[in-house]
């Protein structure tokens, strides 16, 4: 079965790829083998726009479609910046801007507890859709630490580490990373698929 995974976002379409690397029955289709639609995330939570993502690209390609939304959810903001974290700075997204901008809602908070959290759906054309959620617990630093990663990498630091995502390794991060705990949520689906052809 040729299952699409419907991000444009280079960062993401690595780790996705590689965290499940190969699935028996399964061959992986990025948005530069399939056009597909943009799909703007207007859904109110990350489940839902992941819902959205995967069944309109879906429907729009005709192949099964692997989609998520993820953010960081801050206890001190609110759960802000929530499902806006790409555009937490406005548009067009830009990671620097949002780092700076969560820092400076920070400037001076002792409470720097904070949560990414991914919500991973796979879609087929007939309309069926699973669902699997990600979280990993952490701090946000006071600073940006790091160059590897994306998004809010350089700041943010797993619960029981002292590094930033952005100062692991792609292996160390995608090891740990919420993204990985929704995919893996998936697996069974996508290895049943891939038996059923």
């Amino acid at each position: 079965m040729r299952v699409l995974v419907g991000t444009t976002n280079p960062g993401k379409l690595r780790e996705i790829r590689h965290i499940l690397g190969e699935v028996p029955g399964i061959t992986w289709l990025t948005p530069h083998d399939v056009p597909c639609p943009e799909v703007p995330e207007t859904g109110p939570t990350f489940a839902a726009n992941a819902r959205l993502k995967a069944q309109t690209i879906a429907i729009a390609t005709g192949y099964a479609t692997l989609a998520e939304d993820s953010g960081l959810a801050v206890d001190a903001l609110g759960g802000a910046p929530g499902v806006r974290s790409a555009r937490y700075a406005g548009d067009p997204p830009d990671p620097a801007a949002n780092n700076r901008k969560l820092l400076a809602a920070l400037a001076g908070a002792t409470d720097r507890r904070a949560h990414f959290r991914t919500v991973a759906a796979l879609a087929l054309p007939d309309g069926r859709v699973w669902t699997a959620e990600g979280v990993l617990e952490g701090t946000i630093a006071e600073a940006p630490r790091g160059h590897g990663g994306f998004g809010y990498d350089p700041l943010f630091i797993p619960a029981g580490e002292r590094r930033t995502l952005a100062e692991m390794s792609p292996a160390e991060k995608d090891a740990i990373s919420h993204r990985r705990r929704a995919l893996e949520g998936l697996r069974p689906v996508l290895a049943a698929l891939g038996e059923d052809g």
